[in-house]
Order: C-alpha cells, then structure tokens, then sequence
C-alpha cells in the first residue's frame, strides 16, 4: 500500500464473468499465472484485483486485453481441487481503476486507484431507489428465476451506489453491459441506468407472457411463425448456433427439389419438410420426419442409365462369362433387339430356375454387365412377414422400407437388373404373406405403381429387369409363377463341366491362390476324373471345390519347396484329392430279378434310384421303405393293384397276393423320395420278382403308370437323362407324350443314348425284362 486508496496487488483476469462489489462468489481458477497470483494473494493482504477480459480466446491477457476498471476483492478462502484447478471464493470490496501493468515472473500485478461510492441522500435518489425495487420486484415476478429471498435482501439496502450493484448481478446481461454499469461512479446516473436496463427486461419478459397467452388462444398463424421463428432465432444464438435447423432445412429443400421427383410426390415432401421445420428437434416425430425425407430423397425417381445396345457386344460378354446356356442367352438378345426397336419394352420378369450351382446368380450379373445397367440383389430365403417386400407403416417404431425400395436405393437408378434370388424359399406365417405382396412387385400390368407402406406413394418399377432364382418351381404359388417367365437351367453334362473347369473355374481358383498356369498344370484326363470320381451333382459349385483343394495343396508343395512346378494327371489325383468318392456309372454289373433303374429329377438334378422288390411267404402285407413321400407311396399302391388286375395275362397266381408278403425298396434311405414318375419302374420291379425274370441292366425308365396301365407324361426329363448318361445307362425309356423334349437334351448326351417312348406299360416290360413269360 503506496498512498491513500492507491494499491498494487496481484492481478487475476476474468473470462465471461465480472464481480461487482459486495458481491461474494465461488471462482474456479486454472490458469497457471492465475494461480500464482492467488498464491501471492493469500501470503499478503489477501487481496486481489479481478478484471473482465474483452475476448475470451486470449489465454495470456495483456493491458489492452482486460477493462480498466475492476473489483478490488479479498480472498475469503481457497481450495485446491482433485483435477488440478483452484476454487476461491471472494468477496468484492470496492471499484478499482487499472492505472499501470507490471508483469511479474509468474504472474501480473497492477497498480489501482479505488473509486469508492460517495456516501449521499437526497429525495431523488431515495425515489430511483424506490422505483428500482418496485422494477425489480415485478422483474421476479414475471421471471421466476429470482427467488423471492433475494427480493427481501434488496428491500433492506439503504446505500443507493450498493443497490444498483446487487441488482445488475442478478440481471441475465451481457458482460459488455454489466461492464458499463461497473464503469459508472456516478451513483445516481448508475441508478437511472439500471432502472433503465431492468425496465427493457421487464418489457420482453411481459411481451413474451402475453405472446404466450396468445398461442394458448390459437393466435394466427403468420404470427405464430414469426414468434416461432425468433423466438428459435434467440435460442440458437445463445446456444452459438448461428445456422441451427434453418441451415438444415434449406439443404433439405435443395436436395428434394434437385431429385426431379415426380410433382404429387414433390408436394408431398415439401409439406412433410414444412412439418420438420415446425417440430422442436427433441421431439421423436422430428427424426420419424427426418428419415422420411431422407429415404424420398436417396431412391432414385428419374435418374436412369443409358441401355448399351449392342447386341454383339452383350453376347460376347455372356459367352465369356458362362458356357452353354443357349437359352438364356437368346432370350437376353431377344430382349435387347426389341429394346432397339421399340425404345419403350417394360423390363421383362424372368425367373431362372435349376439346381444349386448351375450359376443362376453370376448369369444375372452377367446379364446386366452385357446391357451396361446396375445390378443389385435380394435375397429371399427364409422372408416370411409381408413387410419384408412392402416395408412398414411409419406408425411403426424403426419403420423401415421393404426389401425392394432399399434395393432401388441400393442400385440409385430406376432401371437396374434387380436379382430376386431364392424366391421360392419364402414362407409364410401369421405376419403375412409375402408372397402375395409379390405379386404386385412382378406383375408388369401394375408394378408402374407399386406401394410401399413406408413411403406410401406409389414408387414406378416398370422399368426394372426383374430375374428371379429358384431351386424348386413347385414351391412357388401359382399366382406368382404365373407372371415370370420361366427358363430352366437344367445342369451339365460332362462335358460342359469339363469346358467349364478348363475355362473358367481352373484360371479363377489359380489366380485367387496366387499361383500361375506355370506354377500348375492340370490334364484334360484329370478334370474328367474330377468331374467322374469326386464331384456327383448337377451345378459346378462342388468342382470349383475340389479345384481350389488342387490349388491349395500345390500352393503347399511350391512353398515348402518340394517342386517348383506341379503337374496333375489321374495317375496323381489321388495324392490331391484322396480316394475316389463316387462310383461313375450305377448301372448294374448284371441283369437282376427285381431291380429295376429309375430316374428321378430332384432340386439339384437329376438322379438315378434303384427300386428293389423282394416277395416272402405271408398273407399279402404290402411294405414301402426307403423314406417315401405320400405321392410315391400312392404310387406305389396304383402299381400293385394294375400287377393284380393282370396277373392271369401274365401267368401269375390270382391270389398270388395272399402267399406273399412284398416288400418294396428304394435305397438311401435316409433321403426323401417323391413324385409319380417311379410308377412304371415299381410295376417292372414287381413283375421281375413275380414272374422270376431278369431286368436289362442297361435301361433306365421314368413314367407315371394308372390303373389301366397308361403310361403318362413326366417333368425333367434332361436331368432325369444327364443323370442316367452319368450312371452309365445306354437305354432310357420314357412316355410318349415327352418325345417333344428330347430336342432340349444336348447333343452330345442323345448320341449316346437310346431312346424309347411307351404308351403303355405293356411295351416298357416288352423291353425291359430278358426271356419269355415264364
């Protein structure tokens, strides 16, 4: 202490806050010259000059940086904090003016001059005093954010200059303010200019209680908006948020007009983006909005691609990627010529239906590689609620699009190459049907306005190219069957395999194991074994398997070092794949009593099964093993009851049925077998038996029998036929009705086999059995 009301003390820098004197409060201290400064503080006087800085940012405050005039204040107590910070509480002694800087080592002092308040009374400060408490007081009342205690404090305060003080600290203003009034010595100027201050607040507290009422009372709406609109504006300016939702809303209103949505859909989004702007962000309905216009705004409405019509070029590519598949490819080229004519054909629904493995998905995506459109794909397998397809309704909590919008999301063009792969593995339950809820998706007379229950308009697909998968047609309702158009991929010969493998599989596994044509060499002798001994199936999954076990153990014996290049011929094979898995060829070695061969077409292929028949003495008990669905059991049945009705023309006891028990078997049985086709072979089988003759081992047979014994027509014959070609049979006998498919069967498979069509079961014994009627 120099002189008179003049001190140097240290000096502590306030960041958007500012103490007035008389006022005590709790000070959270961190930086490390402020501390310092206290510490100084606390060895002296206790004594501390606090002033406001005029930018917050500035870490290291100089003289211009802080204002000039501040709060002499005493340091009542202080306490250091866990996380390294010191809180202080002070209590403000008195005004304080800045008059010189002196930096310290560690921290600033100042020299100030106090500004004490004169002590004075006069009837005019006693009615500013007055008319301030009677402000303030309705100031508490309209607030509520004072309590009525601090009301009773000001009430008891007789200096006038202490008054202003304590009612500016309450006040909610901003520190610029609050600096001006700090700045006033003047006692009864500082009145007026808190009366003043306290006046303007009071004027919007009670503007917005009565804008309040007057939403309560339904006020109109452009007033309503304009309240809103500044009232948000205020918000969002003391939250720092310059832009806020208005930001949001103009970039939202941008993207949605830039879409090129069609106009009913285009006025829909504008009003549910009105309706956003309205919502207050916290409430759940503001993000329900948000994601609505977020999923108009992402699904494609008119953005298309350019179709690539060159018919050359989209076969090349279709016989690069796959081979065979003569008809798919046609239909493909059908397609784009009409397209080049017409300029306007609808995207066609073809389903592509065949075994596991015969490459349905990959000739999709070369389907839309070859016409230079998107590809996306959908899997079905196992989708058993409607709103999988048709999506659901908003109402719903995590609403979400069907499977088709968000594929069209996906594909960000309207007229992609849309796979619908394992359609016929959808089920239903009590959640719906969704195969019937696609039925609008694939029916081409309505899918121009398909509606799904999230988005609620209707969404245009008529320019889609729909390809749909399945492993099994007859799984697939017939209402939905009835608007694809069907193309069978029935399996592959052998050698189709073999080009295959040579082709495509053996280059694509030896590039993926990181070898080179050098590295491995596989003979054509090999790929055939392969394709014999260890793979038995209608696709090439199970090969590609095997090629890439080939690759892995050559990769092993070029690392270890063993060889640097590694040959595989069928002498070797067997070093890579073990043992042989399958026999090629089922025929039997020789002609046997109640055996007969039939052919079977499954959900991967085609197959051969052997039907046995065994007769013992009994009472006429007719037993059915080998895991027999009811069709084959009725089969079955029909079959014995036309063997009875014939046994006198065939020389057999009338009631041969009464001495014997027959008993009918189909081998594996831990295999489900079904369908009508095994009727002539079971009769065969049960004449051999009965009649003690032999049956060519070289015939295989595939016909549904009746009573009368009618040979009927059959379904699948070219995979009933690629598989008895595989089987080694050399005679397949079919009805008469099926000569019309053997043209679907490759050429290479018909050379090698004979054919014979029946019409009735008469002709199919004639041929299959050996000797005369005993």
């Amino acid at each position: 202490m120099e002189e008179k009301n003049k001190y140097t003390v240290p000096l502590l820098p306030l960041r958007g806050l500012l103490v007035y004197p008389t006022m005590v409060l709790h000070l959270d201290v961190g930086r490390d010259r402020s501390v310092q400064a206290l510490e100084q503080a606390m060895m002296e006087e206790h004594l501390i000059f606090l002033s406001t800085q005029k930018d917050m940012t500035v870490d290291q405050p100089e003289q211009e940086d802080l204002y000039s005039v501040g709060t002499l204040t005493k340091v009542k107590q202080m306490l250091k904090l866990p996380n390294g910070t010191i809180r202080v509480l002070v209590e403000g002694l008195e005004r304080a003016k800045m008059t010189s800087f002196v930096e310290g080592d560690s921290f600033y002092k100042v020299e100030i001059e106090s500004l004490p308040d004169q002590p004075t009374k006069s009837p005019e400060l006693e009615a500013l005093m007055r008319t301030l408490t009677d402000y303030f007081e309705q100031y508490i009342s309209l607030s509520k954010k004072v309590s009525n205690e601090t009301l009773n404090t000001v009430t008891d305060i007789e200096e006038p200059g202490r008054l202003a003080d304590i009612v500016a600290s309450h006040l909610p203003l901003k520190i610029k303010l609050k600096q001006e009034i700090l700045n006033t010595t003047d006692i009864k100027q500082r009145l007026i200019q808190v009366i003043e201050t306290i006046n303007n607040e009071k004027e919007v507290l009670s503007l917005e209680k009565k804008i309040g009422q007057r939403v309560k009372k339904s006020m109109e709406r452009t007033q309503k908006e304009y309240y809103l609109r500044e009232q948000m504006k205020a918000i969002q300016k003391e939250l720092g948020d310059k832009d806020g939702k208005t930001g949001e809303i103009t970039d939202l209103s941008e993207r949605i007009k830039a879409v090129g949505m069609p106009e009913s859909i285009l006025e829909i989004a504008m009003k549910e983006l009105d309706r956003y702007e309205k919502v207050p962000s916290t409430s759940a309905e503001s993000s329900v909005i948000r994601n609505y216009l977020e999923w108009l705004i992402t699904v494609p409405w008119t953005t298309a691609t350019d179709d690539d019509l060159d018919i050359k070029r989209a076969e090349k590519i279709l016989n690069r990627d796959h081979y065979g598949l003569e008809t798919v490819k046609e239909r493909v080229i059908e397609y784009l010529a009409v397209q080049q004519l017409t300029q306007s054909l609808k995207g066609p629904i073809l389903c592509l239906a065949g075994p596991p493995g015969v490459g349905k998905t990959s000739l999709a995506r070369s389907i839309a590689e070859s016409i230079g459109r998107k590809f996306v794909r959908v899997s079905l397998g196992g989708v058993r609620d409607e709103s999988e397809i048709r999506g659901h309704r908003r109402t719903y909590v995590g609403a979400m699009p069907g499977r088709i919008i968000q594929g069209m999301k996906k594909a960000t063009t309207i007229n992609p190459v849309f796979l619908l792969d394992e359609i016929d593995k959808m089920s239903n339950d009590f959640r719906g049907d969704p195969s019937a809820a696609m039925l609008e998706v694939l029916d081409p007379q309505q899918n121009n306005a398909f509606s799904d229950h999230y988005i609620e308009e209707p969404y245009d697909l008529s320019k889609v190219l729909f390809i749909a998968t399945a492993n099994n047609l007859s799984t697939i309702p017939g209402p939905l069957l009835d608007r694809m158009e069907i193309i069978t991929i029935p399996g592959y010969t052998e050698i189709e395999k073999i080009n295959i493998a040579k082709t495509h599989l053996l280059p694509k596994q030896i590039k993926e194991h990181g070898l080179t044509k050098s590295k491995l060499q596989l003979r054509d002798e090999a790929i055939r074994e392969v394709v014999r001994y260890h793979t038995r199936e209608a696709g090439v999954r199970g090969l590609e398997r095997q090629l890439a076990k080939i690759c892995r153990k050559t990769a092993k014996i070029i690392v270890s070092g063993e060889k640097k290049r590694v040959i595989v011929t069928p002498n070797s094979l067997t070093d890579f794949l073990g043992k042989w898995k399958f026999r090629y060829g089922q025929a039997e070695s020789e002609d046997q009593i109640g055996v007969a061969t039939g052919l079977a077409y499954t959900t991967v292929g085609g197959d051969t099964l052997q039907i046995e028949v065994s007769l013992t003495p009994g009472k006429g008990k007719l037993v059915l093993t080998g895991k027999l669905g009811d069709v084959m059991k009725e089969s079955a049945q029909t079959a014995f009851s036309y063997v009875r009705s014939k046994a006198r023309e065939w020389d057999l006891k009338e009631q041969f049925h009464e001495s014997y028990d027959i008993h009918i078997h189909v081998p594996e049985g831990a295999v489900p077998k079904d369908g009508p086709s095994a009727g002539i072979t079971i009769v065969t089988a049960l004449v051999s038996a009965l009649t003690n003759r032999p049956i060519k081992r070289e015939i295989g047979m595939t016909g549904e029998v009746t009573l009368r014994g009618r040979v009927l027509p059959i379904g699948g014959l070219k995979e009933k036929t690629l598989s008895a070609h595989r089987a080694g049979l050399t005679t397949i006998i079919i009805p008469k009705d099926n000569e019309r498919d053997i043209d679907d069967i490759p050429e290479s498979v018909r050379n090698e086999l004979t054919f014979v069509s029946v019409s009735h079961v008469d002709e199919v014994l004639e041929r299959a059995l050996v000797g005369e009627k005993s």
